[in-house]
């Protein structure tokens, strides 16, 4: 199968959720024999090791399209004028790879396009019709922006307001113009704006077992981890939380508890989170299993956002047990009690991290089912072959 791929970002390195999903999945149809023609936007300078780790998997060719800042500003500016069109749509869209995107289609002549994010949809938009074309909205970023209104700055609410109800009519309307559709979770499939939505198949993410594995006899200097793309939104208001409100209740019961906040990014806010009493804040780590390996328990308090939590698939593959909310949860899918614990407010979810602090021997037991949880559902050849199966019978 010839398959053209069009990205909103180069998918390496792997530090963020789109990215990793994009890599692996490339990883997996490369190595069925599928010739693979990739064109990734970047709004930043793609180094040469990253060129190195993908090119191998594009044997149709491998098209980086940067995206200038002035072109930015004038497409976030379009959007507004259009009086339709979302802002991080605009944000992605540039003339220039819209002709390279058309002559690709005509040039390589693909059996199949693959178009991940519903902010590269445009680029197709011409297209529909015309080939059989995939859109893997992954996250219901509609869904996500909504959920924002609630804890954003007062000055914010009336623009992700506005961004929420453009992308949910985007979402609507984008659907029209492919045939085929994948999401990451059920959870997100029942958020999406469009009477079909049921039809969309589930596409979920893995994990890469040979990778994140158990680290036995690592030093453990913090009780508590969070880690991610620390200038993410739902990161930013997850990291606050944990250490604003949650972290002082634990430390009542336990007082010498310490909370390290990894991952690329960190905004001012997370940034600040290193002034409080316990709190570490390492920003980008070269290698984030040191991250998991130095920690006793994961603590994801999702309350806004979408999407399925690869903090969470990685923590559990490494064998630390974890606590979570419902938001999370719903899309992983894991057993409260069983897999992992599960809470709602500050005070179950450090009543959570406390019972685990207490009882090694009940953490480790947690950690155990977890890691067998998501060897048992989340593995990337598995999900990613439900896609080429997908795409395959739509060529």
């Amino acid at each position: 199968m010839k398959l053209l791929v069009l990205l909103s970002r180069f998918p390496y390195p792997l530090d963020k959720g789109d990215k990793l999903r994009a890599y692996y999945q490339l990883r997996y149809l490369a190595g069925q024999g599928h010739e693979i023609c990739l064109l990734a936007l970047s709004d930043e300078p793609v180094g040469p090791a990253a060129l190195a780790a993908v090119r191998p998997l594009c044997r149709g060719g491998l098209h980086v399209h940067r995206l200038p800042l002035p072109a930015r500003g004038r497409g976030l500016l379009g959007a507004l004028a259009t009086g339709g069109r979302p802002l991080q749509v605009g944000y992605f869209y540039h003339a220039g790879a819209q002709r390279l995107v058309d002559a690709l289609v005509a040039g390589f002549r693909p059996d199949h396009i693959y178009c991940q994010l519903i902010r590269m949809a445009e680029y197709l938009r011409a297209h529909a019709g015309r080939h059989p074309m995939t859109l893997d909205y992954m996250d219901v970023f509609s869904a996500g922006v909504a959920r924002r209104v609630a804890t954003a700055p007062a000055w914010q609410r009336p623009v992700l307001a506005l961004e929420a109800r453009r992308l949910a009519a985007y979402e609507t309307a984008a659907f029209a113009w492919f045939s085929h559709h994948t999401v990451i979770s059920d959870q997100d499939r029942q958020l999406l704006p469009h009477p079909a939505s049921g039809a969309i198949a589930v596409v979920p993410n893995g994990i890469d077992f040979a990778h994140f594995r158990p680290q036995p006899g690592a030093p453990q200097p913090y009780d508590l981890l969070f880690c991610g793309n620390m200038g993410y939104h739902p990161n930013v208001d997850a990291a606050c939380w944990l250490a604003e409100s949650i972290l002082p209740l634990v430390q009542r019961r336990h007082p010498g508890a310490r909370l390290l906040v990894a991952g690329t990014t960190p905004a001012a806010r997370v940034r600040a989170l290193a002034q409080r009493p316990g709190v570490a804040v390492s920003g980008w780590l070269p290698d984030i299993r040191s991250a998991y390996a130095q920690a006793r328990v994961f603590v994801a308090p999702m309350r806004v956002g979408t999407g399925l939590q690869n903090k969470l698939l990685e923590a559990m593959a490494m064998h630390l047990p974890c606590v979570t909310t419902p938001l999370a949860n719903n899309a992983l899918r894991g057993t409260p009690g069983q897999h992992l614990l599960v809470a709602a407010d500050a005070a179950g979810l450090a009543d959570a991290v406390g019972q685990l602090l207490a009882d090694a021997a009940g953490a480790a037991q947690l950690a155990a089912r977890g890691h067998t949880f998501v060897q048992q559902h989340y593995d990337w050849a598995a999900a990613t072959a439900g896609l080429e199966n997908l795409l395959l019978l739509n060529c």
